[in-house]
């Protein structure tokens, strides 16, 4: 069964482009596209779709703002950003409010669906340039690794999680077990004190934690 896919995009001819693109694949059917939010969590909730590509700089209502109001709507729903900025504010307030991916729209078409296929396997995936951008606020102050006591593993996983990789890439990555990777993950979220992938990597931009 495909995944459905609902997109949020004011860009007309961009919007009408992701639809056919979409469509024209074997994994996904857009089953609504619309130019603002204005009507968001309505839409999703008559719509009932398995994921959601979302701009941020949109008339009368910005992204980030009703992103709650669709995870409230459908709380199990993958929104993946889909946007131009690349500035350390936006992405930190698209993944508290809940966003599973923040892809920028300069990258090819080829990342989205890849980007789509990471958060279809649970992972949290971010542009190769924002990627960039989190790893690089790991060095611009002193390392704050200690103060969580993560082990050089725990880091080593937590910088793929940023990267974007799923749990199975990770443990393919670092040649670990599948179950260990998930413990490793399960040890950093409690001594980050946070939830999830997404939140992990919101903490490291907010409190710009950097590994040496």
């Amino acid at each position: 069964m495909k995944t459905q896919l609902v997109i949020f995009e004011d860009n007309e001819n961009l919007r009408k482009s992701l639809v056919v693109l979409l469509n024209s694949s074997e994994e996904y059917q857009v089953v609504g596209d619309f130019p603002n939010v204005l009507k968001a969590g309505n839409q999703v909730k008559d719509l009932d779709p398995d994921m959601i590509i979302l701009d941020i700089d949109m008339p009368g209502k910005d992204g980030i703002s009703v992103i709650p109001e669709i995870k409230e709507s459908k709380p199990e729903i993958s929104i993946v950003m889909y946007t131009q900025f690349e500035d350390e504010d936006k992405i930190f307030r698209s993944l508290c409010a809940g966003a599973d991916g923040y892809i920028l729209k300069k990258t090819s078409p080829m990342v989205l669906f890849q980007a789509l296929e990471e958060v279809r396997k649970g992972g949290a995936p971010l542009s190769p340039a924002i990627a960039k951008k989190v790893l690089a606020s790991f060095h611009q102050k002193a390392n704050n690794a200690l103060k969580y006591n993560l082990t050089p593993r725990e880091i080593e996983v937590l910088k793929l999680l940023i990267k974007g990789y799923s749990i199975k890439y990770i443990a393919a990555e670092l040649f670990i077990a599948y179950d260990t990777c998930k413990a490793h993950l399960k040890n950093i979220y409690t001594k980050l004190h946070v939830n999830c992938g997404k939140e992990a990597i919101a903490k490291v931009l907010a409190e710009r934690i950097i590994f040496d």
